[in-house]
């Protein structure tokens, strides 16, 4: 913690021990009575008249009351959580903060003050006792400690326009001059145009948001909203993720999540995958058609047929890119905790490409399962012996390079929509606050997953095909990719490039929606913090 005596907010400095006013002694502090705030207001200033003197950063010792000998600081908390605590049971809840900080001249909106309540509910009933409101309160400001300094680039202990401007840009956020001084103005106290450690502490102290940065954390283009696809830029984690070890809990929950809805949505990845190797002018393989031949050929289990490689995969391949990242962050030299969105689409895909090389031959397993003839191969391991014995092992490596060439237009329009989106919302609609709601979350990402998969599918095509080249055409020569490029482009025209592209964007809405809410669940399960 910072330094000695700086707890309390200044707009709480009022609030003293009951002993040290003569007003206090025998009042209701939680203003049950009916007292109105300009009761409240007089009461507080009478508490402030008789203190000897305020708390200053520069006190180096503590204070005491005089007349009990208890700490200043804790009986400030104690009369601050009576007047919050409205209903005198001992715990403030949503509707005692609603109430209490109106009457402190204090306005939060009721999603700001679940957070709050959530954020220091250790025992889950629902409020806070005062030991729990402590923790939250001590908790919180030195997290303010720290974002004020990261803010503050000029290291002179106060923040002006241009260094919030610098602050937003670092993470991908562009605003004008006059956007940043009416940030700034909305925690301005003393007309300075600057604002100082005190004014910092005092607009944040009882509000969830922990700092303007925290904008990225709402914002952040999460890998949670698993479609199925393994190209997406890797998630990002803060220090204090990294240290308390919070981040593996987070890709644990994220890997459970994909798992879930892979599984959910596997009969349209794998109809996606027949129609890319089987359809064509000749062969109009449907939606409807092609699920009554999977079920006709291999019954209804086959539908989900090569899903189980393509659940084991997600583990290590999320592991070795959150890896692979963090090391090529070092060594593009940034000691941000947030890249900008051109370091993260190098740093990003570059990773994908260290996780794709490592796990790429279970992807040729997941394709060679998908089009397997029912009995063809006994598991995983009987297909991987079969291609071995018959193909050698390069064959694990078909279509390589077109799959880490798709990694690129992925990323780069994946990231590129997320930004503009998330731009426009907060240039629009983010007065108050920069908390966008779930859903607004949810068809940012899916739109921008969306059009990533669109720009990249021609190539997760060729990919499929010449990771079926063996299966589907036994004694044929191989194709190169740019052979098959021109072959299908020649025979199919340049629709053929986006053969099974109808299932595959059905199951991105119910992929999106499947894997959010199984991660939010099991998030509260591995006892991880919401951002």
């Amino acid at each position: 913690m910072h330094e000695r005596g700086s707890f309390v907010s200044p707009l709480l400095s009022g609030v003293f021990c009951q002993c040290r006013s003569e007003e206090y002694q025998g009042s209701d502090p939680g203003g049950g009575g009916g007292r109105t705030l300009g009761t409240m207001g007089s009461t507080l200033a009478a508490a402030t008249s008789v203190s000897e003197h305020r708390h200053d950063e520069s006190c180096d010792s503590p204070h005491h009351c005089p007349v009990c000998g208890g700490p200043e600081q804790e009986h400030r908390l104690k009369v601050l959580f009576q007047i919050l605590d409205v209903n005198r049971d001992g715990g403030i809840c949503v509707n005692d903060l609603t109430i209490g900080l109106k009457k402190l001249g204090v306005h939060r909106t009721e999603h700001e003050l679940m957070k709050i309540v959530k954020a220091g509910d250790k025992d889950l009933d629902g409020q806070l006792d005062f030991e729990e409101f402590v923790h939250y309160l001590r908790d919180h400001e030195k997290k303010l400690r720290l974002v004020f300094k990261s803010l503050d680039k000029k290291n002179d202990g106060r923040i002006d326009s241009q260094e919030i401007m610098q602050s937003l840009r670092d993470l991908g956020v562009h605003i004008s001059e006059e956007q940043a001084e009416k940030i700034l103005k909305s925690m301005d106290k003393n007309g300075t145009m600057t604002i100082d450690w005190n004014e910092w502490r005092d607009y944040h102290l009882l509000h969830p948001a922990d700092n303007i940065p925290e904008i990225i954390l709402y914002w952040k283009h999460s890998t949670i909203f698993d479609v199925g696809e393994s190209l997406m830029v890797p998630d990002e984690f803060t220090a204090e993720e990294k240290k308390t070890g919070m981040w593996w809990r987070h890709l644990v929950a994220g890997g459970g999540a994909g798992a879930v809805s892979r599984t959910c949505t596997a009969p349209l990845d794998r109809l996606k995958v027949l129609m890319q190797v089987h359809a064509s002018r000749s062969n109009t393989m449907g939606i409807a058609g092609g699920f009554a031949q999977m079920i006709r050929e291999g019954g209804v289990r086959s539908l989900w047929r090569g899903n189980g490689i393509n659940v084991l995969k997600i583990a290590p391949e999320s592991a070795i890119k959150f890896m692979a990242y963090e090391q090529i962050k070092r060594l593009i030299g940034s000691n941000q905790e947030t890249l900008g969105i051109l370091e993260r689409l190098v740093a990003g895909s570059l990773a994908g490409a260290i996780a794709q090389s490592s796990i790429y031959p279970m992807e040729v397993l997941k394709t060679r399962l998908a089009l397997g003839r029912t009995g063809q191969y006994s598991g995983i391991m009987d297909c991987a012996k079969h291609i071995f014995k018959k193909e050698g092992l390069t064959a694990f490596y078909k279509g390589y390079i077109p799959n880490v060439l798709g990694i690129i237009p992925y990323a780069g329009i994946d990231l590129a929509v997320y930004e503009t989106l998330k731009n426009w919302w907060l240039q629009r609609f983010a007065t108050d606050s920069a908390d966008p709601g779930v859903f607004v979350l949810l068809a940012c990402g899916t739109m921008s997953s969306t059009c990533g998969q669109l720009a990249s599918y021609p190539l997760a095509l060729v990919r499929t095909r010449m990771q079926a080249q063996a299966a589907s055409q036994e004694g044929s020569p191989q194709m190169t990719m740019t052979g098959l490029f021109r072959h299908i482009v020649r025979t199919e025209g340049a629709i053929g490039l986006y053969r099974g592209l109808t299932p595959n964007f059905m199951k991105v809405i119910p992929a999106v929606s499947i894997s959010y809410v199984v991660y939010e669940n099991l998030k509260i399960t591995l006892g991880v913090q919401s951002r």
